[in-house]
């Protein structure tokens, strides 16, 4: 029959491992207990690195009690009666029959630092995953007032774990994660985004003299292919000095191939010629809606690689600053698009992260133009 625990035991060593690093704390452990004056070749970690909190509680008593007299650690149990006493003030499960199972476990106590790097390196990558959990949840929080400052403020606090990490694991030669990203996340609202983009394709095309004001905008911040690629035929047409008008942006787009998807070419034709407010309105809105798609693809693209055991420090760091660096560029062009810094923005005004959907005020605006 399999063993009962006593109803005050807590059978820690009987628990399943979810991973390796769970057998390398213990292993660590282990040897700190056998021989406490190994904690002076540990470096890089604290009570925090550890997986459980069982570990922790363990790893902060050994580091906080005095080191035992090596003689006498030898002959009797005091030391490690003190540190089961400590660490069940933190995590009562702790027995006695696990510090000496630890012990026990522990191949080569002579090995302990390079358990503890590894423990480090398993610290890294819940950190980065964490920090890539938070910047996809703020991504999605509709009750921000100003999502766009969040979400770059928590990309900088992610930005800031990853050149932890580099610090810790100095790069050799990049090797990039193993892990396949995932692909880019939808729109969270289709068909709002489908006619604010709209919009401003039909209010570029009756305005083509200020689509140079909005050079900060570029195609990829469309969520349709066939929006991208009109976008690009009415800045061919403005840099040209082209006439621009329905029919005009209608024929460049049949030059550029963009009707070949069975798009209908009255259908495009009516679209452009429905404009309302100003070009600079609704690009700065298909930049917003742009970064902060750009933001959770990044925060899932390291939440993958962070979520691949398999990745090291270092693949980790290397592909995180590769996905962050898709954030600098679009918040660069965010910068130029509203002249402010991110602390300094002010978001405009109609809203579609929080309270009702901007729908009616988008067909509100057709009828008239705002002060240019």
């Amino acid at each position: 029959m399999p063993h009962a625990p006593e109803p005050d035991e807590d059978d820690l060593d009987a628990i399943t491992p979810p991973q390796p690093v769970f057998h390398v704390e213990q292993a660590l452990l282990g040897a700190l207990l056998l021989d406490p004056h190994r904690l002076d070749d540990v470096s890089g970690i604290a009570a925090d690195s550890f997986s459980t909190a069982e570990h922790a509680a363990l790893y902060a008593a050994i580091a906080t009690l005095p080191r035992p007299d090596p003689a006498e650690h030898a002959r009797n149990t005091k030391w490690l009666d003190r540190v089961l006493a400590e660490g069940r003030e933190q995590a009562h499960g702790l027995t006695a029959s696990y510090l000496h199972a630890l012990v026990q476990v522990c191949p080569w106590p002579s090995h302990a630092p390079a358990y503890a790097r590894m423990v480090e390196a398993e610290h890294a990558r819940r950190r980065l995953l964490t920090a890539a959990e938070r910047l996809i949840h703020t991504v999605h929080d509709v009750s921000l007032p100003h999502p766009v400052q969040t979400v770059l403020s928590e990309a900088d606090a992610l930005a800031a774990v990853v050149d932890d990490i580099a610090n810790r694991f100095p790069p050799r030669a990049g090797v990039l994660p193993r892990t396949t990203a995932p692909p880019p996340p939808a729109a969270p609202d289709p068909a709002e985004a489908v006619e604010e983009e709209q919009i401003l394709l039909a209010t570029a095309t009756a305005y083509p003299s200020d689509i140079e004001a909005v050079r900060w905008l570029l195609p990829d911040d469309l969520t349709l292919p066939l929006h991208a690629g009109l976008w690009q035929c009415l800045t061919g047409l403005a840099r040209r000095r082209e006439p621009v008008d329905p029919v005009t942006v209608l024929w460049e787009a049949q030059q550029r191939g963009l009707l070949d998807d069975g798009s209908e070419p009255g259908e495009v034709l009516r679209m452009l010629a429905e404009p309302a407010g100003s070009v600079e309105h609704w690009g700065e809105r298909a930049l917003q809606r742009s970064l902060l798609a750009t933001a959770e693809h990044t925060g899932r693209r390291i939440e993958a690689y962070a979520g691949d055991p398999a990745n090291t420090p270092l693949q980790l760091v290397v592909g995180a600053r590769r996905s962050l660096a898709d954030i600098a560029a679009v918040r660069t062009r965010w910068q130029h698009a509203t002249g402010a810094t991110p602390t300094q923005w002010r978001r405009p005004a109609p809203t579609t992260r929080a309270g009702s959907p901007t729908t009616t005020v988008a067909h509100a605006a057709r009828t008239t133009r705002a002060t240019r």
